[in-house]
């Protein structure tokens, strides 16, 4: 690995918790029913297209189109999200913190709808901390799409090589390698620090 010069977190998973179990198990208990109805109606595929920039108007209304039956719990996604955004990784933004405070470039770059990313940073503060963020929902692009990457490299002013990617997900993992960034997969803080000394970085 080349130098590091800039550092970039993901959000979700790495540095706030996000499940949306939380809510729904109260909303719908019986477990088989709650797997069949994200697997088949408030699916992954249907929120990621929130984090690319679709409102949630229309969101809901192609669902319930298809599933009128199942409208509460359909606009029950977003009315209870904040639930499933329930508690940050102390641990995680901790490192985020040290090495802000240690004088290093630290940037974000999330899939996350607009407005459900300004109600994060209101709540979680340390997300204002970074010298900034690209969220996927306000420039109409998920990762692991190339351009994504590099628009954030190009706003932020980033030299792809010297460029260290942190997030949960091997598939954005990948597509920031692909990129011709630096990139490790966060498992937990622990193994992050250790990834993070393999490259200088003492945290």
């Amino acid at each position: 690995m080349s130098e590091v010069r800039h550092i970039v977190f993901d959000i979700g998973k790495v540095l706030i918790h996000y499940d949306p179990e939380i809510p729904f198990s109260r909303l719908i208990p019986d477990e088989e029913e709650r797997r069949w109805f994200f697997a088949n109606v408030c699916t992954n595929d249907w929120n990621l297209e929130q984090d690319r920039g679709r409102g949630w108007e229309e969101a809901e209304a192609e669902l319930i189109a298809l599933h009128p039956d199942r409208e509460e719990h359909i606009r029950a996604f977003r009315r209870h999200w904040h639930e499933m955004v329930s508690h940050a990784y102390e641990s995680s933004v901790a490192i985020l913190e040290v090495l802000i405070d240690d004088g290093h470039d630290v940037t974000m770059l999330t899939n996350f709808a607009a407005d459900t990313f300004a109600e994060a940073k209101e709540r979680y503060t340390f997300l204002k901390r970074p010298r900034g963020v690209t969220v996927s929902g306000e420039i109409r692009l998920v990762k692991p799409d190339p351009a994504i990457y590099a628009h954030h490299a190009e706003s932020f002013g980033l030299e792809p090589s010297a460029t260290l990617f942190i997030d949960d997900s091997e598939k954005n993992i990948a597509g920031a390698k692909a990129a011709g960034w630096q990139a490790v997969q966060f498992v937990d803080a622990e193994t992050l620090r250790e990834d993070l000394r393999r490259v200088g970085l003492a945290v």
